[in-house]
Parts: C-alpha cells; sequence; structure tokens
C-alpha cells in the first residue's frame, strides 16, 4: 500500500505542475482573447498583443509624450484613482521597465545575533528624506507568493550579491527550493 501510495506522490509531483502551468496560460490567453472577440479563437489574443506593442511603439513618439503625460497628471489628480495607477505604473516599470527597481539583489543580517539573514532587492540607497540616516530600503518578496516586506535595515547590514536578479527572485518565490546556477 505504501509503495502505491508513494506513486501516486510521484505522479502527483509530475502532473500537477503540468497541468497547473497550462490552467494559468490557457485562462490567460482566453482571457485576453476575449479582448477582442472575434469568430476565430486565437485572433483575439494575437490583435492584443499587436495593439498593444504599437501603443508601445507610438508612446514613444514627441506627440504621445504629450498626450501620455497630459494623462498621467489628469491621473495624479484623482485621489482614489492616483492611487491605482501611480502603483500599477510603479509596479511594472520595476520589473519590465526601463527604471527596474529590482536588480540590486542583496542578502541583509537579521539583528539578534542570531545570524539569520534574508534575501532581498535593494530599493532604495537612503531614506534621509524620512530622517533615517545611514540606512537602505530593501524589498523581501515572500516565497510561493508575489507578496513582501519593505524593510528599513542599517546600510551595515546589507551585503550586495554577485547574482542575476532573476535568480534570486525565482529562488525566494520557489522557497529556496529552485536550484540557482553557479557564478
Amino acid at each position: 500500500m505504501s509503495r502505491v501510495l508513494n506513486y501516486f506522490f510521484k505522479g502527483l509531483i509530475v502532473t500537477a505542475p503540468v497541468f497547473i502551468t497550462v490552467y494559468i496560460c490557457y485562462v490567460i490567453f482566453t482571457t485576453i482573447d476575449r479582448w477582442i472577440p472575434l469568430p476565430i479563437p486565437g485572433v483575439g489574443f494575437l490583435v492584443s498583443i499587436a495593439l498593444i506593442t504599437l501603443i508601445g511603439f507610438a508612446a514613444q513618439t514627441f506627440a504621445s509624450r504629450a498626450l501620455l503625460a497630459g494623462l498621467d497628471s489628469l491621473f495624479n489628480r484623482l485621489p482614489f484613482v492616483r492611487l491605482l495607477y501611480s502603483s500599477t505604473r510603479d509596479l511594472l516599470n520595476a520589473f519590465v521597465g526601463e527604471q527596474r527597481r529590482f536588480d540590486k539583489p542583496v542578502l541583509v543580517t537579521l539583528g539578534g545575533g542570531t545570524g539569520a539573514r534574508v534575501f532581498g532587492f535593494l530599493t532604495q540607497e537612503t531614506v534621509d528624506k524620512f530622517g533615517v540616516a545611514d540606512s537602505v530600503t530593501v524589498y523581501v518578496p515572500q516565497s510561493y507568493g508575489f507578496a513582501g516586506n519593505l524593510v528599513v535595515f542599517p546600510a551595515s547590514q546589507v551585503q550586495r550579491l554577485d547574482a542575476e536578479s532573476a535568480h534570486v527572485m525565482a529562488f525566494i518565490l520557489s522557497g529556496g527550493v529552485t536550484s540557482v546556477p553557479e557564478r
């Protein structure tokens, strides 16, 4: 009986990630495909991707920059909209924009003399504007989720890592079980 249970768990380890990945990709694909409902499956997805790419291209022109600056100004004047818009914009810029923020992986020594350390990403070199001298901010993502904490540490407790940000993020999000290529 234990052998059958062992086979079941091994099968679960193999099949669950495949089916979960395929399902999530399917949901994303069909959701985007429904944005532009066309009779041929997949064409709405392709048109949406092409349209987003075209908007990205157009955003580089002088006239579009003025339009986007006006839109940005409008959204930043509306109380609730400002919070939603600026948070979304900053989050996307942090991961895929020209000003990526999660590009400085660090290892932080926690206090208390325990020797405990935590992986994170340096986001601000100084927080003097808040009256906190000789400190930095570190974003510490949580494993198995996309939440995290922004923590202020004395700069002396923060050690920069010589590692790819994407590898460190994958390592953290996986709870430390993802293998990271050696440098």
